[in-house]
């Protein structure tokens, strides 16, 4: 857990932020903030508003503060993750008390594992890789950077899921299936096969 005394900035404030915040202030972390492009009227939290994290005057990057990117879009996460490494800030991760997450697996930073969530012995998981609400990851798989496991996801073991890559919600992935970069797909399908880079799939069996 964080001292008391460090700074956690939050990027991007809006839904995904939200489930993260209550993650954050379950767990105890002193929010300092929100960045975002505009001051937003919308603030749930009561937060307050820091400035755009790019904007030339921007005097944040310092010693003293951490951050949490909390932004649904995979590409815009990782590209604002990695904005932010280049300044060589502390990036967090966030994972939920509820969770069960083993010791035996390699994490990066900027993942955020929900509420209820599974994660089994030997898995990988990359930068800025989210796991939603009560998905399940299985022995051995790896999740490359900026990926989304939607709520209720089912990865069986020794899955492989590429870079920026969104499994849909309640899909579920059978075992030993690699799944490319890029890739889309549909809220509650089940994959038996393979999927390429770049593409869109949806159904059960997915296609």
């Amino acid at each position: 857990m964080l001292e008391s005394k460090e700074k956690v900035i939050i990027v991007g404030y809006s839904g995904h932020s939200y489930v993260i915040i209550d993650t954050l202030i379950e767990l105890g972390y002193n929010i300092f903030g929100y960045v975002e492009k505009n001051e937003l009227t919308n603030n749930p939290y009561n937060l307050r508003f820091l400035g755009n994290e790019k904007d030339l005057n921007f005097k944040l990057f310092v010693n003293g503060y951490s951050y949490v990117v909390a932004i649904g879009d995979n590409k815009t996460r990782s590209s604002v993750s990695n904005f932010l490494r280049l300044k060589f800030c502390k990036i967090l991760n966030v994972i939920n008390p509820s969770s069960s997450i083993s010791n035996n697996i390699r994490i990066g930073s900027g993942v955020f594992i929900a509420r209820n969530v599974s994660v089994s012995p030997f898995c990988e998981i990359g930068d800025d890789v989210v796991i939603n609400n009560s998905a399940v990851v299985d022995h051995e798989c790896i999740i490359e950077s900026g990926s989304h496991i939607a709520p209720g996801s089912i990865l069986l073991g020794n899955v492989k899921v590429g870079r920026n890559t969104l499994v849909g919600a309640n899909s579920v992935i059978k075992e030993g299936v690699e799944i490319g970069s890029n890739v889309i797909i549909g809220a509650g399908s089940v994959v038996l096969n393979d999927v390429k880079d770049n593409k869109v799939v949806y159904g059960s069996p997915a296609k």
